[in-house]
């Protein structure tokens, strides 16, 4: 007779769980795990965008000796609207370095569209209609925080790249530097590659274009003594990157407002100002070449740690240490001071 077994007398299964304290021990590990990757993940990204930059560089640079190629000279740093720069004398508020090398990035169609006369670095309808709310990737460092469009209503992009225009007098000793003007937006130079109405041939640099920086980066926002950012210290703020000059300078003395091109005068990321840890400068003005509308002296900075990209007149690049010795900064960016520039 087969006996009946009882369903209570059947062993259990129990399923085993996670306990509240074990789900909070985990959660705290991927916290950590993460915290501890977050920093990798962000150098990384940055590294990435160091490279975007640099290489924008390397593309201006291309772009400047083809230019050199088929001119025989480099574009004026800024212009006015006069020949050779303009298909007219017509004066007026010129073009930047950049509307010339156009076609030699990627953009003969914007550059055959634009109209060099008639006030055509920012005051033409027709250039503003051409520029308007366009990005330039070769103009932009990609780590910038500076806001993308100027403005005063073209909308033009703010250009994240300087030309050098030269040296302040004084920052290279046993040297002096005859070639500055100064008047009411700070010291402009023509000493050094791209400068107002500037007509430079790479046999000007005596120094040899490895020694010769033609390009380097105005990326970063500048602070004032309350540490807080002033978005209008920037290069070219309140018209964009596609305006040069009224005035030329070199030949008349004037030191009238001078875009898109920078004459160094302050250490590199000498951000901040005077009384907020900077030094030698003070504020917005005429004496310190630094202000909202042009700003001669605006110094090369950026959001990379450590220093600036810049671009040599024989076509590298390099990353330049903001512990740089500052007069040897300023033999660098002096196409023919004939001094020795040693290791930088």
């Amino acid at each position: 007779m087969r006996r009946r077994l009882d369903p209570k007398s059947q062993p259990i299964s129990i399923r085993a769980g996670f306990t509240l304290i074990e789900l909070l021990v985990v959660i705290a590990i991927i916290a950590v795990l993460i915290a501890l990757l977050l920093p990798a993940v962000q150098q990384a990204r940055e590294a990435a965008r160091r490279t975007q930059c640099k290489n924008s560089l390397k593309q201006l640079g291309l772009a400047l000796h083809n230019h050199h190629d088929t001119f025989l000279r480099l574009p004026p740093g800024a212009c006015q609207d006069n020949v050779p720069f303009s298909n007219a004398n017509s004066g007026g508020w010129g073009s930047s370095w950049m509307v010339f090398i156009l076609p030699y990035v990627d953009q003969a169609p914007m550059y055959n569209a634009y109209q060099l006369s008639g006030n055509s670095g920012c005051f033409n309808a027709n250039n503003n209609t051409v520029v308007k709310n366009k990005k330039m990737p070769a103009f932009m460092c990609a780590s910038s925080t500076i806001s993308v469009f100027s403005p005063n209503g073209t909308n033009s992009m703010i250009a994240h790249y300087a030309g050098i225009a030269g040296a302040v007098n004084g920052n290279i000793p046993g040297y002096t530097e005859n070639r500055n003007v100064s008047g009411g937006h700070g010291i402009g130079g023509w000493g050094g590659t791209l400068f107002a109405g500037s007509q430079t041939n790479f046999r000007d640099m005596s120094d040899g274009t490895s020694n010769v920086i033609m390009v380097a980066e105005v990326s970063d926002l500048l602070r004032d003594t309350n540490k807080s950012t002033r978005p209008d210290w920037t290069l070219g703020y309140s018209y964009g990157w596609t305006m040069g000059t009224e005035h030329d300078y070199m030949n008349t003395g004037d030191s009238e407002r001078v875009f898109n091109t920078t004459t160094v005068r302050y250490k590199i990321n000498d951000k901040l100002k005077a009384g907020a840890g900077g030094t030698g400068w003070t504020g917005s003005g005429a004496s310190e070449g630094i202000e909202p509308d042009a700003g001669l002296n605006i110094p090369l900075n950026s959001p990379h740690t450590g220093g600036v990209h810049a671009l040599l007149s024989d076509g590298s690049v390099r990353f330049i240490s903001e512990n740089l010795d500052f007069a040897t900064l300023n033999r660098l960016v002096t196409r023919d001071d004939g001094q020795p520039i040693g290791d930088f």
